[in-house]
């Protein structure tokens, strides 16, 4: 009798959807509502399990986006959104955005200050929603410049997944709520070989708290500047990244380019089921 093959290992897909002016990557495209749309709909048919929507750009020449502008953008595309049957995350630092997420039934919250705002706290434990706590050198706001933090980068997101997490949970937040994100790119420092440090080792995130993990390296500049090519370039320099960790079982991964992410992820896992 045949032996049953392994299940076939896949991450969990964040599809972008980025309704903004000034992305580093897409910029601009999207932020009519029916373009917004239309692609958060191509993305559920090339495969994303969530739509992460960001109402602002975080790289470190976006401008400033009010909370009060951030809620008019999605407040424009929710209801189309909604219709498309997957879960909703919104991608926003700030508290006022949340809120209104929260209260519009939003499934995700992404904060890239890793939910900074001691307030926000007991309303994040009063909701239902799952949320990605992301790691950043920036205590608050958006990516900038800076150096990475002297010493072992690793040591640096340890200790700031312990002191967060530790707040949360006393706040009353359920740990199987939370996902982790070591944040990538210039939310790591504006040396590039930080975050290959970081992308080489990222199982240990995983092993430290026995948490889901969420990596986002869709066409970072850290890739680009490797094989030296545009954002609209990195299609492939990005999936070989997303491989490299969905090998080490990280559970979501955050991607512009979903159809080709999903097609990789199952060829791969095919062929690791003849093991």
């Amino acid at each position: 009798m045949t032996a049953p093959r392994p299940h076939i290992y896949r991450p969990h897909i964040f599809g972008i959807v980025n309704i903004t002016e000034d992305s580093f990557s897409d910029g601009g495209k999207f932020l009519d509502p029916e373009a917004a749309i239309a692609h958060a709909a191509s993305l559920v048919a090339a495969g994303a399990d969530v739509l992460d929507i960001g109402p602002a750009s975080s790289h470190p020449d976006a401008r400033n986006v009010s909370a009060e502008e951030e809620i008019e953008r999605l407040s424009a595309i929710w209801p189309g959104l909604r219709a498309l049957g997957r879960p909703l995350s919104v991608d926003s630092f700030q508290p006022e955005t949340q809120k209104w997420a929260l209260a519009h039934g939003a499934d995700w919250l992404n904060d890239i200050n890793g939910f900074c705002d001691p307030h926000m706290h007991e309303l994040l434990a009063d909701g239902p929603c799952r949320l990605v706590v992301m790691h950043a050198i920036q205590a608050k706001g958006i990516a900038t410049r800076t150096a990475p933090p002297d010493g072992d980068i690793w040591q640096h997101i340890l200790s700031f997944f312990e002191a967060r997490l530790e707040a949360l949970t006393r706040a009353g937040v359920d740990p199987s709520r939370m996902v982790l994100d070591p944040g990538m790119g210039f939310f790591l420092g504006n040396r590039p070989e930080t975050s290959w440090a970081v992308l080489a080792q990222i199982d240990r995130l995983k092993r430290a708290f026995d948490l889901p993990v969420l990596l986002s390296v869709s066409r970072k500049s850290f890739l680009r500047a490797l094989v030296d090519c545009p954002p609209e370039a990195a299609g492939p320099a990005s999936l070989a990244a997303e491989l490299f960790a969905a090998r080490q079982r990280i559970d979501y991964i955050r991607t512009h380019d979903v159809g080709q992410l999903d097609q990789a992820s199952k060829v791969v896992g095919h062929l690791d089921s003849f093991s």
